[in-house]
């Protein structure tokens, strides 16, 4: 019991890496309905674009992330007509389209990534990973690398910029009322194309500023996207499809769920431990942890 304090922290900082990863899945799943497959590879290439500014630069990865975030909110925007041309040109089953697309744009950016970068593993140095701070009282100890703590407020500050966004600002009202229903907000003057495109390109931005963190905390290979991809599904499934509220919540309970396995029992069993719990939760509420998902 003496590492439960420990565990728990480290839970809630590998929780914030999860909210960054997936809230922008959310986002664009909500109001575009696509489940977007190339999340984890927007992640490796925000990574390595980090990774390579950093060594011509010499900056440091954190002062790097606007500049990443509009470079590949850039590509976002010019992609995005391409995804909705591809759906609504389908009209049976314009959600498995979305997919199919997304999956070849996947396997492409996978592809160029092994051809450019190779497979070993990059990390980008920073001086916030060789600090932490140390709290100690008797048996009572916590360690909390500095590093870990700015992934966390960066999540923090992602959460509360999106919320703003939608929440007070003309164009967030635009957006919640293309995400409740696109006929009628075409009635009301809201421009769903560009609406979309500034959507896709936020949530491609906010994936690649992501694979910048990564990258400074863990390390990435041009195969690891894949990983990013099934953790992002795992938590906006648990938050409900769709309902950005829920993402911060369900990202939290995954990194803690991960924190207690890899201590108390193996890591080799977290991935297991992960997919029982969703089972679990969506046999009680198929609509996620708060049953207000699509």
């Amino acid at each position: 019991m003496e590492l439960l304090p420990q565990v728990i922290l480290d839970g809630i900082l590998i929780g914030g890496i999860y909210i960054t990863i997936a809230i922008g899945f959310s986002l664009v799943f909500g109001v575009m309905h696509i489940i977007d497959f190339a999340v984890g590879e927007w992640i490796m290439l925000g990574a390595f674009l980090g990774y390579y500014l950093n060594g011509w630069t010499g900056l440091d990865p954190f002062a790097l992330l606007p500049v990443v975030f509009v470079v590949f909110f850039g590509i976002g925007y010019l992609i995005q007509p391409a995804i909705q041309r591809v759906i609504s040109g389908h009209r049976g089953n314009p959600l498995l389209m979305g997919l199919v697309f997304t999956f070849g744009i996947m396997l492409i950016i996978r592809g160029l990534g092994l051809t450019i970068f190779g497979f070993y593993s990059r990390s980008i140095p920073s001086k916030l990973a060789a600090s932490s701070w140390l709290f100690e009282k008797g048996d009572f100890f916590l360690t909390v690398p500095f590093v870990r703590l700015a992934g966390l407020a960066f999540a923090v500050a992602i959460t509360l910029v999106l919320h703003y966004m939608l929440k007070k600002t003309d164009f967030g009202t635009g957006v919640r009322a293309l995400a409740q229903h696109k006929e009628s907000a075409g009635l009301m003057g809201v421009d769903s194309h560009k609406t979309n495109c500034i959507i896709y390109g936020i949530y491609v931005g906010i994936s690649a500023m992501t694979g910048v963190l990564v990258c400074t905390i863990f390390s990435m290979t041009p195969m690891e996207g894949g990983r990013y991809t099934v953790l992002a599904f795992f938590v906006v499934v648990l938050a409900g499809m769709g309902y950005l509220p829920g993402v911060p919540w369900a990202a939290l309970f995954l990194g803690l769920i991960q924190s207690i396995f890899i201590v108390y029992l193996s890591a080799s069993y977290t991935l297991l431990a992960v997919f029982v719990v969703l089972y679990i939760i969506l046999l009680i509420s198929p609509k996620g942890l708060f049953g207000r998902g699509w």
